[in-house]
């Protein structure tokens, strides 16, 4: 594995442990036990290998919220998008538990999350309008719009949630079956909006695969 890749390992690893206001380029130098000195030689600060990172999260999400050609979707792709947005989520975690103090220090890392948000809207549109084609949910387009925001922020702010209602003591964590609880949610926006044809089957994935958690 190249240096470069190593140091972007390194520290999604620990910014995922600990927080990325808690670690340094010196502890990421000193996890990889190589000099600061090779690590500036990478990246010239803590900031560029954040957005490094962000750009490999970026690239994840994009490939993923992506419509198929030349046939239509199924419940079990409805599934399968929230299912890889939530792992990528938990793989990046850092990025959203610290999100809001990540994009006012660095404005190039705003400017492209501005526009990362404005294409997944809309990736998450054409989604629902390819359920809606398939007819497994029954929207128009005003109501397509609101749904796609609506899911975009339950799991932009869904670690924000959990941190702030279920976590009693600082040294608790968000764990993975947890940060998952935000697909049940997810299923429940989509709901009022299944077709008689389709909901009985949905609701029956919603209870095999992401049934309430018992925390809710």
């Amino acid at each position: 594995m190249k240096t470069r890749d190593r140091i972007l390992n390194a520290a999604l690893e620990l910014f995922n442990q600990q927080g990325e206001r808690k670690v340094t380029t010196n502890h990421i130098a000193a996890h990889l036990d190589m000099s600061p000195g090779n690590l500036y030689y990478h990246f010239k600060n803590k900031q560029e290998i954040i957005f490094e990172l962000f750009l490999s999260y970026e690239a994840r999400v994009d490939q993923n919220l992506v419509v198929p050609i030349g046939r239509k979707l199924t419940i079990e792709d409805k599934l399968s998008y929230l299912q890889e947005v939530f792992q990528g989520l938990w793989e990046y975690r850092f990025l959203h538990r610290d999100m809001e103090s990540l994009l006012f220090e660095e404005e190039r890392l705003h400017s492209r999350y501005r526009a990362f948000f404005r294409r997944c809207q809309k990736n998450t549109e054409r989604i629902y309008e390819g359920l809606r084609d398939a007819n497994i949910i029954d929207i128009d387009q005003r109501n397509i719009e609101g749904l796609a925001l609506n899911t975009w922020i339950v799991v932009t702010s869904w670690f924000s949630f959990l941190q702030c209602n279920l976590l009693l003591g600082k040294n608790e964590t968000v764990t993975l079956e947890m940060l998952k609880g935000g697909i049940y949610q997810i299923f429940q926006l989509e709901r009022p909006y299944l077709t008689d044809e389709y909901r009985e089957r949905v609701e029956a994935m919603q209870v095999d695969f992401v049934a309430k958690p018992d925390w809710l």
